[in-house]
C-alpha cells in the first residue's frame, strides 16, 4: 500500500488561503479503473483511493504512515510567488 502526502492547494475558485495550512496523505489507486457493464460508468473495487487524510503538519502526516507502515512519498510544496501589480500598469 502506497500513498502521497502533499500540502493542500489554494483553492482557485475563491481568493480565500482556509485549510492550505492542511497536510493530506492519499492513498495511490492500487487496481485500475474499469467500465462497469451495465452502466458504463468507471470504477474499480479498491475503497483505499477514497481516502483522504488530514494533518496539521507534514511531520504528523510521515509518522501516522510510519506507525501504520504506509510507504509514502511526500510531494514538496512549490514556492509561492506574489506578482505585484498596480491598475495603472494595464495601460501602459
Amino acid at each position: 500500500m502506497s500513498a502521497r502526502i502533499y500540502q493542500r492547494p489554494k483553492n482557485a475558485m475563491q481568493s480565500g488561503k482556509a485549510r492550505t495550512d492542511e497536510w493530506v496523505l492519499e492513498f495511490e489507486q492500487s487496481e485500475a479503473r474499469r467500465p462497469d457493464p451495465l452502466m458504463g460508468w468507471t470504477g474499480s473495487g479498491d475503497t483505499q483511493a477514497q481516502v483522504s487524510l488530514s494533518f496539521p503538519s507534514k511531520d504528523a502526516a510521515k509518522a501516522y504512515a510510519e506507525k501504520y507502515g504506509i510507504a509514502a512519498r511526500v510531494h514538496a510544496t512549490p514556492p509561492k510567488a506574489l506578482k505585484l501589480q498596480a491598475y495603472a500598469d494595464n495601460f501602459r
